[in-house]
């Protein structure tokens, strides 16, 4: 049974920063794709970034300049590095694992490519 867990989220002053970090058990997430994903009140689910099964690495493009993704495959870790937050970063994140290698059909940003999530961990970013 594959298990993620993130933790790293807290709240923070504009301008600050924050590494989320999302512990991938029961299978080591370096035969996979991870990605993360964030979730505002009253909004839709949002791509934020993902590294592929190639280990190439995917940015939303307005994300891309402040949060950079990277994992540790020793410690079944993936990281997203957050600077330079702004109030509109506030949401629930979440980390997620993915088979799917078709990435001209589905990019990595597609949601449903990803069949394991985890519960999320809530950022709050004051003004």
């Amino acid at each position: 049974q594959v298990q993620l867990a993130e933790s790293g989220g807290g709240l923070v002053q504009a301008g600050g920063s924050l590494r989320l970090s999302c512990a991938v058990s029961g299978r080591t997430f370096s035969n996979f794709g991870m990605g993360w994903f964030r979730q505002a009140p009253g909004k839709e689910r949002e791509f934020v970034a993902a590294i592929t099964r190639t280990g190439s690495t995917v940015y939303a493009d307005s994300l891309k300049d402040r949060f950079t993704i990277s994992g540790d495959s020793a410690k079944n870790t993936v990281y997203l590095q957050m600077n330079s937050l702004k109030p509109e970063d506030t949401a629930v994140y979440y980390c997620a694992r993915s088979t799917y290698s078709n990435y001209a059909v589905r990019p990595p940003s597609t949601p449903s490519i990803y069949d394991y999530w985890g519960q999320g961990t809530q950022v709050t970013v004051s003004s």
